[in-house]
């Protein structure tokens, strides 16, 4: 009897909350659903550029299922500006295959490939010489993951602190009271956003500092570029975490966000390869922050980029900061219309 009323209060009091039961119910199916639709997305199609080869190869590589691109004068910058898979020029008794080595794995599958067609003419061909423009041999999948990582946890982290922080300030009424006084809304968010900014840009040279320096995280362009890309992702996160705060009656539903807002945009951060997506999981991840995030760090970090090279990442990571802290102002309206 005494369970069975135990029972009927969760129950009821489960019924009332609204926001976990759609979270019970609604962001597994969503989680879910997006796994599904990436990993049965088709495979991405090999991009291979050839330069003087006679006719016979370039069927051979049509019928491998290759993308083959001709083209006899074609150079290497071209390769990086297209980002085509490989380029393989044949010499007289010599092969040369340059690879952009943008996904190590692909990398590795085109040159095995290449080396089973070439191998039977290899009297023609000669041996098949390799040349990279990122990275190298040794390049393993992690170097291209672990930039992504970074923004990651930075973004994570940084939401979840401030906050369960901000709501904090609310559920204990130091907002409120900070509401009664002629102090404007647009000065609180201000404050909170310097506030909480110190610790969050502070959190973020930790983390940037301990993953290349301690974990050797590989970074081939400039150390303060990353740190400026965190710390404009952390701005982002803090800004997005004080919105969503107001929303928040507890730590709990503070954490059901996770679910909703961070886990997906895992997906579109570059760990799973986003050109073998379908154009409209494409242009769902172009609506989130750490999609942009972490392609300027990739780009910074593996591929050596310089600061007018990511500045439209930037741009837009800047815009959704300053979106999510006119919400934020526009929020209080509910405390206090002045």
């Amino acid at each position: 009897m005494r369970i069975g009323a135990i029972v009927t209060r969760i129950i009821q009091q489960m019924k009332r909350d609204k926001r976990t039961l759609a979270l019970l119910f609604f962001a597994p199916l969503l989680v879910l659903s997006l796994m599904y639709f990436i990993f049965n997305s088709n495979e991405a199609t090999i991009t291979l550029v050839v330069s003087d080869a006679p006719a016979p190869l370039i069927e051979k590589l049509k019928n491998a299922e290759f993308s083959v691109v001709v083209d006899d004068h074609f150079t290497k910058n071209q390769l990086q500006d297209k980002e085509y898979d490989g380029w393989l020029t044949i010499e007289p008794n010599s092969s040369k295959l340059t690879l952009l080595n943008d996904d190590p794995s692909q990398s590795k599958a085109l040159t095995m490939q290449l080396t089973q067609i070439l191998q039977p003419s290899q009297a023609a061909f000669g041996s098949l010489k390799t040349d990279y423009v990122y990275g190298d041999e040794d390049t393993a999948i992690f170097d291209i993951f672990s930039p992504m990582l970074i923004g990651f946890f930075v973004f994570f982290f940084v939401f979840l602190i401030t906050g369960i922080a901000l709501l904090k300030e609310r559920t204990t009424g130091t907002l409120e009271r900070l509401l009664a006084t002629p102090i404007k809304r647009s000065e609180i968010v201000a404050g909170y956003m310097v506030g909480y900014g110190l610790f969050a840009f502070l959190q973020t040279i930790i983390i940037v500092l301990f993953g290349i320096y301690v974990l050797d995280i590989v970074h081939v362009g400039s150390i303060w570029l990353v740190l400026l890309i965190n710390m404009v992702v952390a701005l982002v996160s803090l800004s997005l975490g004080a919105l969503l705060s107001s929303f928040a009656a507890s730590e709990f539903q503070m954490m059901q966000f996770i679910p909703l807002i961070i886990v997906p945009q895992v997906f579109f951060s570059g760990i799973f390869p986003l050109d073998s997506m379908a154009e409209w999981l494409q242009n769902i991840g172009r609506i989130m922050p750490l999609y942009y995030a972490a392609d300027a760090l990739n780009g910074v970090m593996y591929k050596g980029y310089s600061f007018p090279d990511i500045i439209l990442n930037l741009s837009i990571l800047a815009c959704f900061a300053l979106v999510f802290i006119t919400l934020n102002i526009i929020s209080l309206k509910k405390y206090r219309s002045l």
